[in-house]
């Protein structure tokens, strides 16, 4: 199954051709392809991500057929100067940058607190195969609930994660609804935008479009392959 935004959905219904048929779900629709994966359009944000990924998942495994992979598919920002505008980043590592607490000596995350978790791993071997199918980057990819929109926010970041490539705001919230039925999850993003001071002028949204259409047309062999495995 694929996670994405309506826009998003599309570019990667492109590299699966063939009918589709849309299955009404409590709060989701899933849109069945033949022979490729289901598309899911997740909805923005970590929560409605995770709420609809669940009602798609539950809902599959209650009619005995559960989804072997979960991928969440989208356009975030990049850090530059390693994850530029229109290129592919694959995350290793999928983390939730703001699930915390402020403090005088600055942000904890959950985990400190002695809660929860704030990443997930996708299976060491399909990230690797994936990005290097598709050309991609591998690294950390943070969910966010807040787009950062200063300089002071991304550096803040960077110190935290230097590992980050990219920031979305799903990735996590798709990531603990599989993990809660022990199913593999992969996060893909194509960069729309820079990581920083807020420019819409600066948003390249058709390239990042174009950039994961062109990646998961690469991605299909790897993904088919993981999901017969």
């Amino acid at each position: 199954m694929a996670t994405a935004v309506p826009a998003e959905r599309d570019a990667v219904a492109e590299a699966f051709p063939g009918p589709v048929r849309e299955r009404e779900l409590p709060g989701a629709v899933v849109h069945e392809t033949a022979g490729g994966p289901a598309l899911l359009a997740a909805g923005v944000g970590p929560a409605l991500a995770a709420a609809s990924t669940a009602v798609a998942l539950t809902a599959a495994a209650l009619d005995g057929r559960p989804y072997g992979l979960v991928v969440c598919a989208g356009i975030g920002g990049g850090f530059a100067p390693h994850a530029p505008l229109g290129s592919l980043v694959v995350a290793d590592a999928i983390t939730a940058a703001d699930l915390g607490a402020e403090t005088a000596e600055g942000f904890l995350p959950v985990t400190e607190l002695g809660f929860g978790t704030v990443t997930h791993h996708p299976p060491a071997s399909l990230a690797e195969a994936a990005a290097a199918a598709s050309g991609a980057r591998t690294g950390t990819v943070l969910t966010v609930s807040t787009v950062t929109g200063t300089a002071a926010r991304a550096d803040a970041l960077r110190a935290r994660h230097p590992r980050a490539l990219a920031e979305g705001m799903e990735g996590f919230g798709v990531a603990e609804a599989a993990a809660a039925q022990g199913v593999p999850v992969l996060e893909v993003r194509a960069v729309s935008n820079p990581v920083g001071p807020r420019d819409r002028a600066a948003w390249r949204i058709g390239d990042a479009l174009n950039a994961l259409t062109d990646g998961f047309g690469k991605l299909a062999p790897v993904l088919e392959s993981w999901n017969t495995a």
